[in-house]
């Protein structure tokens, strides 16, 4: 697996990280394309592109990392922050269009975005699902965030 890192992306103070890797496993739910993860955060701390890497990694053919999915860190990302878990949903920065990636296989690769939220809003996306959370009102680019649920 393959953590790529981009410093100030999209702006001064972010960090942008995608995997490379996910893709190459298969799992059943992969039915028109194969995930890649994406994270943005206003931080400069690398480990917020390298977590979800790890976590790509570890699951890969087992999770299938789909809209709606939680994975549960157990312990703070990085020491800026009390989140511990990631949601995956559409990449905060990229416009619909430009998450397909046509890498000539039968299924393309889509990145999905992979956002920093609390072990609460975690528990809360389970109980009343990914859409009713991010009705919320909370900023997915802070990761000093408090917990909205």
């Amino acid at each position: 697996m393959t953590a790529l890192v981009y410093r100030d992306l999209p702006e001064p103070g972010f960090i942008t990280g995608l995997t490379y890797g996910l893709s190459l496993a298969d799992h059943p739910e992969w039915r028109l394309g194969k995930p890649e993860l994406m994270i943005t955060v206003e931080s400069t701390d690398i480990n917020w592109a390298i977590v979800p890497a790890i976590f790509a990694d570890e699951w890969r053919g087992q999770q299938a990392f789909i809209y709606g999915s939680t994975m549960n860190h157990g312990e703070p990302i990085c020491p800026e922050t009390k989140m511990s878990a990631f949601v995956i949903f559409a990449p905060a920065i990229l416009e619909p269009a430009d998450c397909d990636i046509d890498v000539g296989e039968p299924r393309k690769v889509i990145l999905n975005g992979c956002y920093p939220i609390h072990e609460s809003e975690r528990k809360f996306i389970q109980a009343n699902g990914l859409e009713a959370f991010w009705k919320l009102d909370w900023d997915p680019f802070d990761v000093g965030r408090a917990p909205v649920a």
